[in-house]
């Protein structure tokens, strides 16, 4: 069995939900695991991982993996009784027991609220409905720019404004939620906005850009490439793991849109190309973390680019094989057979240091199993969109 057959995904995709069961914790949300599966010290819950949790674990569902351990249910209550702010709206990023752990409401949170409704949705969840039209109200309300078809950043807890940052990585993964939105409800509305978003960034800032796309904007969306902020989600340069995620979803919503003649599989394929000539590492492979320019900027080797890269792979060979994405294809799940997946105890290591080792640097533990289960299972589903009913056709994890 080789890493890119079928059975050898489907025994990857059983590993990493069999270890990330554990992660429910019996007070409210869910712990940080350590490389063991034993819970990482400290209470600290934050909204993406609510969030990506309630996600995986539907699209799992979907692929026939019932959710014995209750993760979808858990992550809901989670999200409605303890993230939610009941006054002034919105949800907290961060908590810290029942207590917001800092003020800011951030789009890249809220985004994944709107995933993990509509994944919720789809998993026909009792409580996805009133979910789902809360963030939307709240996504209407607060972030979306109506003028420049894109979301806005952040705000202080009570919705004042306080900064002018704008970015690239909240706005992808709104794409990503808006999608998934319009495949559980057909709302033309999510397909729209998600359109428009991608129109920006794309056709607009990546072909001006030599298939690179800038991570970090002013008030004016107009580029800031001296900006360098949190280095796990706003760090300098450009980040060639966007640039798949970003080819991927531009498929999905191509697909989705009835697959008009807009030139959309060359750009998400020149995304692909690009940002595997700049990051790919030689010797010893993994992709680096950022650029600047077209220079490695952060090289550490993290293990969801390497996900992402598949992903987007994985759906320009279901679009147009070609032999040259076979054999990246091949090669990058050879280097995750081989150097990031914990074959023994299920999940994947985050992080290798210079010798391949994994390594707690950036992460602790195994922060989580989304970007991982992803790689799994989008291969497994026909077709560029409706993964999850795809799936629940074969149902692979039966």
């Amino acid at each position: 069995m080789t890493p890119t057959d079928p059975a050898f995904l489907v025994a990857d995709a059983r590993r990493a939900l069999d270890f990330f069961d554990a992660s429910l914790r019996p007070g409210g949300g869910f712990h940080a695991l350590d490389h063991d599966g034993s819970p990482l010290p400290g209470d600290r819950q934050e909204l993406h991982v609510t969030t990506r949790m309630i996600h995986s674990y539907a699209l799992a569902q979907a692929a026939g993996r019932s959710d014995r351990a209750g993760i979808i249910d858990h992550g809901m209550r989670a999200l409605w009784e303890r993230h939610r702010d009941r006054d002034h709206g919105g949800y907290h990023w961060g908590l810290v027991g029942d207590a917001p752990a800092d003020a800011p409401k951030l789009a890249y949170g809220h985004v994944f609220v709107l995933l993990a409704a509509a994944s919720a949705r789809m998993a026909s969840h009792p409580d996805a409905d009133r979910l789902l039209a809360d963030i939307t109200q709240v996504l209407d309300r607060h972030f979306w720019d109506e003028d420049a078809g894109l979301f806005r950043d952040e705000f202080t807890r009570d919705w004042r404004v306080f900064s002018t940052y704008r970015g690239m990585n909240a706005n992808m993964h709104g794409v990503e939620a808006l999608l998934t939105a319009h495949e559980a409800t057909g709302d033309a509305r999510f397909l729209e906005r998600a359109g428009r978003i991608l129109a920006f960034f794309i056709p607009g800032q990546a072909a001006a850009n030599d298939w690179r796309i800038p991570e970090h904007y002013d008030a004016d969306w107009r580029p800031d490439p001296a900006y360098a902020g949190d280095p796990t989600f706003r760090p300098a340069g450009t980040t060639p793991g966007h640039s798949f995620e970003m080819a991927r979803l531009s498929l999905q919503w191509w697909d989705l849109a009835g697959r008009p003649a807009d030139g959309t599989p060359n750009r998400a394929r020149a995304l692909v190309d690009r940002a595997l000539a700049d990051a790919w590492q030689q010797p010893g492979g993994g992709l680096a973390y950022t650029m600047q320019g077209d220079r490695v900027g952060v090289p550490d080797r993290y293990w969801w680019p390497v996900t992402e890269a598949i992903g987007a792979l994985a759906a320009l060979i279901k679009l147009e094989p070609r032999p040259a994405d076979r054999d990246w294809y091949a090669r990058l799940w050879g280097f995750a057979d081989a150097a990031l997946i914990d074959h023994r105890r299920g999940g994947w290591f985050p992080e290798l240091d210079a010798g391949g080792r994994p390594v707690d640097g950036q992460f602790r533990g195994k922060p989580d199993i989304y970007h991982a289960l992803q790689a799994d299972l989008l291969p497994l589903a026909d077709g560029l969109s409706h993964a999850m009913r795809a799936l629940a056709v074969t149902k692979p994890l039966a």
